[in-house]
């Protein structure tokens, strides 16, 4: 029997204010923080406040200055995943509103439009990159660059297919398997790319940059998580949907996920690349893909990949930027996450 969704209305005036259900529940839809259902998402509303930043933070003066230094193949790639980043955003913030429309808890809804908007924000952000980079009609071939590459065509098709058919049928099991995608897309598709302008800024090269895309690597982590909290409650709420057909759909998904990020990386970033083995960056996305799937609450698609083998990147992935310049080697307020905290062993 398959459940449909029921859009969360404006306003119910019968209703509890505090939700019944995360989806098709019912709720006045007003918001009071102090009687919510799901007590974790004040937490993450917490955090999400703090996180607030926008492009407009960083000073791209120096990258301006060294982007031309950089080699034919480093440029070459920096603007093929800086049009990557862009064309996942946009999606993501399409995908966010849909989900958002049947969320029927006004604390988890309110996260999602959080959510979104910060994906706005980094779809800002490449285009402030680019604007200060390069001339306009480059920037314009970047914004297409997902019309035009067939690799980066098919992974894209991978996740908008994904979405399709929850956006064109919204019930239980397609928002439970588009869920899978998101986190693939948030927290996997994105991966390789970050690695990239990180081995960049451990060289003194575009550090601005590097400095931004870890400010939206510290955004995606917190997106992946609270999409994985929403599929646990719906599963907590529609257990007879825990099946092992979902099992093995998280499972094979994921697999053709890291396939497809691993061709992407031996396309993009290859040997070639100063600074980064394509061995460790293939195994590195196998890790992540074994770490959503865990996150997920499923089995490791990957036998092994259980410890981060670019070690160098911990500094870059687990460090809580504030609004210090962590890149310039401005110190005000930063502070290491803990080594231990389940993302690099697992």
């Amino acid at each position: 029997m398959t459940i449909g969704l029921v859009k969360r209305p404006i306003m119910d005036p019968e209703a509890p204010n505090r939700s019944t259900g995360i989806i098709n529940g019912r709720c006045s839809n007003v918001l009071n923080w102090d009687d919510i259902a799901y007590p974790w998402a004040y937490a993450k509303y917490k955090r999400m406040l703090a996180n607030f930043w926008t492009p407009f933070e960083i000073n791209m003066a120096q990258d301006v200055k060294q982007f031309p230094q950089l080699t034919d193949r480093e440029q070459d790639a920096f603007l093929k995943i800086i049009g990557l980043l862009a064309l996942l955003d946009s999606i993501q913030t399409d995908y966010a509103g849909r989900v958002a429309d049947y969320i029927t808890d006004p604390s988890i809804n309110a996260l999602m439009i959080m959510l979104a908007q910060q994906e706005v924000i980094h779809n800002h952000s490449y285009s402030y990159v680019l604007s200060s980079l390069v001339p306009k009609a480059k920037q314009d071939e970047v914004f297409d660059f997902w019309r035009n590459e067939p690799t980066l065509r098919k992974r894209n098709d991978f996740v908008t297919n994904g979405y399709k058919a929850f956006a064109e049928e919204p019930n239980v099991e397609n928002l439970l398997r588009s869920i899978v995608f998101d986190v693939i897309l948030e927290g996997l598709f994105f991966y390789s790319g970050f690695a990239f302008f990180y081995n960049l800024a451990r060289q003194q090269k575009m550090v601005a940059t590097s400095t931004m895309i870890n400010y939206i690597n510290r955004d995606e982590h917190i997106h992946v998580d609270l999409f994985a909290k929403i599929f646990k409650e719906v599963l907590n709420e529609y257990p007879e949907y825990r099946t092992p057909e979902l099992a093995d759909f998280v499972r094979n998904t994921f697999m053709k996920a890291a396939e497809l990020e691993i061709e992407w990386a031996r396309e993009i970033i290859g040997n070639d690349i100063d600074g980064i083995d394509l061995a460790d960056l293939e195994a590195y996305i196998k890790f992540y893909a074994n770490v959503r799937a865990h996150q997920l609450g499923f089995d490791r698609p990957f036998d092994g990949y259980r410890t981060n083998p670019l070690r160098w990147i911990k500094a870059y992935e687990e460090v809580d930027l504030g609004k210090s310049d962590f890149f310039e080697q401005k110190p005000r307020q930063y502070t290491k996450v803990q080594v231990d905290n389940g993302f690099d062993e697992l």
